[in-house]
């Protein structure tokens, strides 16, 4: 079964089995996890799903689009390297992602 890793900004760490095809952010929301807003519910028309993947997991992830890239310019918290709309991200057969929420979203 697919697993998810969420940690928040302050270290705490919360480990859910996902199921394929939803994505991360789905996920998180459908399990009360912190740190996920998802304000407009996964369209793509803001950034409160902003998370930093893993730098190990980064390459089992597909490319980001330009549309998810131009809309982590208005994430609330700055912009890294590993940065990912979780929104985007879709659940797939052997995912063991690991994922950390920012400080804030808004």
């Amino acid at each position: 079964m697919p697993r998810i890793t969420y940690t928040d900004s302050t270290g705490g760490a919360r480990t859910l089995e996902a199921t394929v095809g939803d994505s991360v952010m789905e996920t998180a929301v459908r399990n009360g996890v912190p740190g996920i807003v998802a304000e407009c519910g996964g369209s793509l028309s803001c950034a409160t799903c902003h998370v930093y993947v893993a730098q190990d997991d980064l390459a089992a992830l597909p490319a980001m689009e330009e549309m998810e890239d131009e809309m982590l310019y208005g994430a609330a918290c700055d912009r890294q390297d590993t940065s990912r709309l979780s929104c985007q991200l879709r659940v797939t057969d052997s995912m063991d992602l690991h994922v950390t929420t920012p400080e804030t979203q808004v």
